[in-house]
């Protein structure tokens, strides 16, 4: 007779709670992979909030299910690495965004995380996504106990607030502990819906992308829309309002985020000086930090976007300039930008 297989070993959930911090990710969390609910997700894309995110819609099942991307999977390692910064820093640019790309941060302490694993049982198979994989990693964050999320659609924990990047890691092993879904602690609190400069909330913890300055000017690649080109005033690169706002966010004992996500020297440059730089300072500065995900002429617009909607007229040569630049998206948005500016002062005679 064939002798039937060992059950895989369920694993201690200190030990791995003790593997994620040792990999320097700043809380870890742990909850059953059993699906998600996909109903609020369907009723999102439904109501075309996902604007031209198709990808959002591939592989539905997928993203609700964690055994239908690894085969056996019985737990969810929810992981998140803080960045806040200190106040009084000014930029136009989101918090998260101004120094090293959280992916890079992610995908390197997973590595480590991975290898902690191994060391644990040498058999363990484990599949890990930050937020381009298929893995929902702000309801897995929530189930693990993280945090909640809140009306302004982002993860809160109660001692960091919202400035927090998430990834998550599923493992073929159960542990020998689960932690429970937080509780909502929002209350009757509405500040996040009521700052939003867009007024891209269609309702509580759901965002219409369409009308959100962070895709607007991160995954948008075409014009954008008159009627929302206001709200860039003092931001090119995403928006932090509705986190600013949150009584969460603002407590004086948060302390410091990672110093990976520590600006650097584009994340810190006024709109005028992100319209002014060439290609190739763009490619210099940008290198390694999200905002090369907007793209040269991407950022450049924005740039233009802020100086007309705060009506800078400090900035009428460069915006003048980039009117002729070769690139559409860059000339059209330095036009709008022109029309807005007050009009020179005439000469003395």
């Amino acid at each position: 007779m064939t002798a039937m297989a060992a059950a895989p070993a369920v694993l201690s959930s200190e030990a791995v709670r003790a593997a994620a911090r040792a990999a320097r990710f700043t809380l870890v969390g742990l909850a059953r992979a059993e699906p998600l609910d996909g109903t609020a997700l369907r009723r999102w894309l439904d109501a075309g909030h996902a604007a031209d995110m198709d990808w959002m819609a591939r592989r539905f099942e997928d993203r609700l299910d964690p055994g239908r991307v690894l085969a056996g999977a019985r737990t969810v390692i929810a992981l998140a690495i803080a960045y806040r910064q200190p106040r009084g820093v000014r930029s136009p640019v989101a918090a998260y965004a101004r120094g090293r790309d959280y992916h890079y941060a992610h995908r390197d302490r997973m590595k480590a995380l991975r290898q902690r694993l191994l060391a644990l049982d040498p058999t363990v198979e484990t599949y890990a996504c930050v937020d381009t994989g298929v893995a929902m990693e702000k309801p897995w964050a929530e189930r693990a106990g993280l945090g909640w999320i809140g009306k302004n659609g982002c993860l809160i924990n109660p001692r960091l607030g919202s400035w927090l990047t998430l990834s998550v890691m599923f493992i073929d092993r159960a542990v020998d502990a689960y932690d429970r879904p937080h509780d909502n602690r929002c209350g009757d609190c509405v500040a996040c819906l009521a700052a939003c400069p867009t007024k891209a909330f269609s309702a509580p913890a759901v965002v219409d992308a369409r009308r959100c300055i962070a895709y607007q000017s991160i995954e948008n690649r075409a014009d954008v829309p008159l009627p929302l080109r206001r709200g860039f005033r003092g931001r090119v690169f995403g928006c932090d309002t509705c986190q600013d706002v949150c009584p969460y966010n603002r407590g004086a004992d948060i302390p410091p985020g990672d110093a990976r996500f520590d600006p650097r020297p584009i994340g810190l440059l006024p709109p005028a000086a992100l319209a002014a730089l060439s290609a190739d300072e763009f490619a210099r500065l940008a290198a390694g930090t999200a905002l090369a995900r907007a793209r040269y002429d991407g950022v450049r617009r924005n740039a233009l976007l802020a100086l007309g909607a705060a009506r800078d007229v400090r900035a009428r040569a460069v915006v003048e300039r980039l009117v002729g630049d070769p690139s559409p998206l860059v000339a059209e948005a330095a036009a709008w930008a022109l029309g807005r500016l007050p009009a020179p002062s005439p000469p003395d005679l």
